[in-house]
């Protein structure tokens, strides 16, 4: 009988130094079977590696079933160890599978008992201890010096690695959920052993090489009791698009490198041209960025990263002598352009992609078509689109993007769509996110497309509102996502909370999101008399209630109400009907001529009715200058003067009878009230431009001059500066007298 064999190739993961090291062993061992470190419910993936649309950065995704946010991801890149063994398996049509804990295991719900395994341990850093060993105080560095640049790959190195890091797991903590993985790893070794593989390479981390080396071996009995009794949960797996940025440390990502760009480069390109070439793509970077780089400043770089190199004694130029060139030679010694190298090649934008045949829920495929169908290609780096929706092929990229927000699927923001006067056009920031392919999982419990999940979820949120203002928040989502049925439940679900509501700022706090509904429907053809009937009932609600409303009211609540109330006032103005402002300005005049309503209220809703002409200007100075007479309470004075100034500052700038009150209350306070009153009237006038401010301040320096009593006339000691006067007078050759 002929002797089994298994190698064990322990790598780093996403090492470019590694990956080579694994091509020449399979190339050296030919092995009959291929073992990766992975979950085995990665192994219904398999078939679709050899598909030429399966392009990395991709990751395994495995999740629970019954709860998507419980997922598992298995990055890839071109230049992973994992991916160049499960490529070769493939392309040498040998059998591939992956070695690990099931994640059906580490899926499951956490058991309350304390006699389960232990979760997320401390994890050891090897490679920060062996560098340390070789006296190196940076990890990464060591790494790279050591192994990532080593063109050279033979087996001693990888049984070198495993003695290495024997030594630093014998003097190590003992981490249960590794032993439950090494465990479950050595299972499968002993399976294939049975199923007659007679050439076994193992492809996995190095932490664990020594562990399932079967020099090491516990016993089959051991293992098998240790891994006994686990819980389960229901998964299933899938391929997911990743990014180069999420396979960088800096995403937070556990296995993560420093430099994903330059690693690929690393692996893809010749070892004689690797610093020249990889200079030529930051010059081509700056240069897109309309930035000065020559030829003949690319040569210098090459140079002067061979000196550094050379000076600190690496055995090849590293990032950090191409990125040290890069500043002092391309960028003029400024870190700003470095960090467009970074984001750029450095890390890189790269998104993966996977086949259309890839195992996925329905709700994902319908995405999928739809992208390709309005030519919305997911893509790894920030960019923005602008929308006219006057277009039809254009407003269906607009509601795709809404209905995907309400399921939760933050593909796009939407952003200022810069200067515009019209209500056709929007703005979308774009980045796609690996996460968001679990974020699909999850909402494909709603439904297998995307309009009837995002009915689905609108219903279902409309059911658990708990106010009227996020119903009818939610009217005005359903219209931007074109979702009939959403918004006839949301409508009739707020219709019926409005009959039973009597809190009159609840009821304000709607009638704005509702206005906008009613004025823009048209812009999207959508039919919103319903909604308008919603608004008027509304309407006529709040306002019979808003007298109660203003009653008693603390600083607090006043302010709440005077936004509630700017609030209806703002969503009022947009539509031209009688059967809402008819009922609305009784409400407000009532509340105006009202002495008793909080300053800040009855400020508010007075200037209201003057910009509205519903408040001529005569009767709007009588009542400023009975708010601000000096019987009436400081406090309660400038706080109705604050809600009558909000807004422009028109008002104070062409009506000087106004202005003239204003300054003399001011001028006739208490230096201890002015004091008091300070920060409120400060704040008031803050709100205003500069340009405004500076008005104000001219016409009371000239209403002062207009009286006889110039501006700060008061403030001038000519005796004090008599002095001062003769010299000035005497350098310009004139007489001072007196």
């Amino acid at each position: 009988m002929t002797e089994q064999l298994v190698e064990i190739l322990g790598i780093r993961h996403h090492g470019p130094g590694s990956a080579r090291s694994v091509a020449a062993a399979l190339d050296e061992l030919r092995p009959d079977l291929v073992l990766i470190e992975g979950a085995p419910e990665l192994d219904a993936l398999v078939g679709l590696a050899a598909d030429p649309e399966l392009v990395p950065p991709v990751a395994g995704l495995v999740y629970a079933v019954d709860a998507p946010r419980r997922a598992l991801f298995y990055p890839l890149a071109l230049f992973s160890p994992e991916w160049v063994a499960l490529q070769w398996a493939v392309e040498h049509g040998i059998e591939v599978r992956f070695a690990d804990l099931p994640a059906t295991h580490l899926l499951a719900e956490p058991e309350d008992s304390e006699d389960g395994p232990a979760r997320g341990p401390h994890r050891p850093d090897p490679i920060g201890t062996l560098a340390a060993a070789a006296g190196h105080d940076d990890p990464e560095r060591w790494w790279e010096d050591a192994i990532e640049h080593r063109r050279t790959s033979t087996l001693e190195r990888f049984a070198v690695l495993r003695e290495a890091m024997a030594e630093l797991r014998a003097e190590g903590d003992h981490d249960p959920e590794n032993e439950l993985r090494e465990a479950a790893m050595r299972r499968v070794i002993r399976a294939a052993q049975k199923s007659g593989s007679e050439r076994i390479a193992f492809v996995c981390g190095a932490f664990h090489a020594p562990a399932v080396h079967p020099s090491a071996w516990p016993s089959a009995t051991a293992d098998n009791k240790l891994l006994a009794g686990l819980p389960k949960a229901k998964v299933s797996s899938t391929w997911a698009p990743w990014t180069a940025g999420r396979l960088a440390v800096a995403s937070g990502y556990g296995a993560g490198v420093t430099s994903p760009g330059w690693y690929e480069h690393l692996f893809v390109t010749p070892e004689e041209t690797v610093v020249a070439s990889w200079l030529v793509k930051v010059a081509r970077a700056l240069r897109s960025e309309r930035l000065d780089a020559s030829p003949a400043s690319v040569v210098e770089a090459v140079r002067l990263a061979d000196a550094l190199a050379a000076v600190r004694g690496r055995p090849s130029v590293g990032i950090e002598e191409l990125q040290d060139a890069s500043r002092a030679v391309l960028c003029d010694g400024s870190d700003l352009p470095l960090q467009l190298i970074d984001r750029l090649l450095v890390v890189g934008e790269d998104l993966g992609r996977v086949p259309g045949s890839t195992p996925m829920v329905p709700l994902a495929g319908d995405l999928q078509r739809q992208q390709k169908s309005l030519r919305l290609k997911p893509s790894a780096s920030q960019h923005v689109i602008q929308i006219d929706l006057r277009k039809d092929a254009q407003l269906a990229r607009s509601v795709l993007l809404h209905r995907l927000l309400l399921l939760g699927i933050e593909w796009g923001q939407q952003i200022d769509a810069g200067r515009s006067t019209g209500t056709f056009k929007e703005a979308w920031q774009l980045e796609w996110q690996p996460e968001l392919a679990v974020a699909l999982i999850e909402a494909s419990v709603h439904g297998n497309t995307v309009i009837s999940a995002a009915e689905s979820r609108v219903i279902e949120r409309a059911e658990a509102a708990d106010d009227l203002t996020a119903l009818a928040g939610l009217i005005e989502r359903c219209l931007l996502a074109e979702l009939p049925g959403g918004l006839a439940s949301v409508v009739h679900t707020l219709a019926e909370r409005t009959a039973r509501q009597h809190d009159a700022g609840g009821l304000l706090a709607t009638i704005e999101p509702l206005a906008r509904t009613c004025r823009y429907g048209d812009v999207r053809g959508a039919d919103t008399e319903e909604v308008r009937q919603v608004l008027r009932t509304v309407v006529v609600r709040a306002s019979l209630g808003l007298g109660g409303a203003c009653s008693a009211l603390g600083d607090d609540g006043a302010e709440t109400l005077r936004a509630a109330i700017e609030g209806a006032q703002r969503g009022i103005a947009l539509l031209d009907d009688p059967q809402l402002k008819t009922p609305w300005l009784h409400a407000l005049q009532g509340i105006a001529s009202d002495a008793n309503v909080h300053g800040s209220v009855s400020g508010r809703v007075n200037r209201i009715l003057v910009d509205g002409g519903q408040l001529d200007g005569d009767e709007a100075a009588r009542r400023l200058s009975r708010r601000l007479s000096h019987g009436a309470d400081a406090p309660a004075a400038a706080a109705w003067l604050d809600g009558f100034l909000a807004g422009e500052a028109l008002l104070l700038l062409h009506d000087e009878m106004l202005l003239t009150i204003i300054d003399d209350w001011v001028a006739g306070i208490s230096e201890t009230t002015f004091e008091d009153l300070l920060p409120l009237l400060r704040r008031t006038f803050a709100r205003f431009e500069p340009p405004e401010r500076r008005q104000i301040g001219e016409h009371l320096r000239d209403r002062s001059s207009a009286t006889g009593a110039p501006a700060g006339s008061a403030l001038l000691d000519l005796d004090q500066a008599a002095e001062a006067i003769a010299k000035v007078a005497s350098l310009l050759g004139l007489e001072a007298t007196r």
